[in-house]
């Protein structure tokens, strides 16, 4: 299995939903790292799991479409709890939306929350 991974920071706003939230319930800033990992068992023509190039961009855009944005306010939150998990389900939409996964069958993305925790999400391309 091959696999290409690329990480982008950000800083983005949110206060949880949760019954009980405690001082997160507040807006409040995070710095967010996003590591996002395509993988795939075979390359391309050229010898590519993915364009890295493509990859960077579409990492850059997404990053940028979240940056300074309060995630309660996106569309991809409606209803959910804005928690760093569903960051990462956002965000793994929104880079396919940039990039083509070409020979890549899946994504994986992690995203680290602060120096606090480490959250993952998984899907096929």
């Amino acid at each position: 299995m091959y696999s290409v991974a690329v990480t982008r920071t950000f800083v983005a706003q949110h206060y949880l939903t949760v019954p009980d939230p405690g001082p997160e319930g507040e807006r409040h800033s995070h710095t967010f790292t996003v590591e996002a990992t395509f993988r795939g068992p075979e390359l391309d023509e050229y010898s590519y799991l993915v364009d890295i190039d493509d990859v960077n961009a579409g990492m850059d855009a997404t990053a940028e479409s979240f940056r300074d944005e309060l995630l309660n306010d996106l569309p991809e939150f409606e209803g959910r709890n804005p928690s760093a998990e569903h960051l990462g389900r956002a965000f793994a939409g929104r880079l396919l939306d940039h990039v083509d996964p070409e020979t890549a069958t899946e994504l994986a993305v992690t995203v680290r929350e602060d120096d606090v925790a480490t959250v993952g999400y998984r899907t096929a391309v």
